[in-house]
């Protein structure tokens, strides 16, 4: 479910659009005159589980105020 629905073809296939949902995870972008106004997502009950996949995807910086890749100073 890529393609965002009008809310128009939204109300004609409601159920059927909660069932995709529902089975599949895939959120849904409900529409209106072309312009996203809503995220239709499956219900996740607990919140955790939400972040478990981004789980050791951070990078740890001992230093996080250090300038990354260049010297800062060779650019004044």
């Amino acid at each position: 479910m890529s393609e965002p629905v009008s809310k128009s073809n939204f109300k004609e296939r409601a159920l059927d659009y909660l069932r995709e949902v529902e089975t599949t995870g895939e959120e849904l972008i409900i529409t209106d005159h072309g312009k996203p106004v809503l995220k239709l997502v499956r219900y996740n009950p607990d919140p955790k589980t939400a972040l478990e996949a981004l789980r050791g995807s951070v990078i740890r910086y001992d230093d996080p105020t250090e300038p990354v890749g260049q010297n800062w100073e060779s650019l004044r």
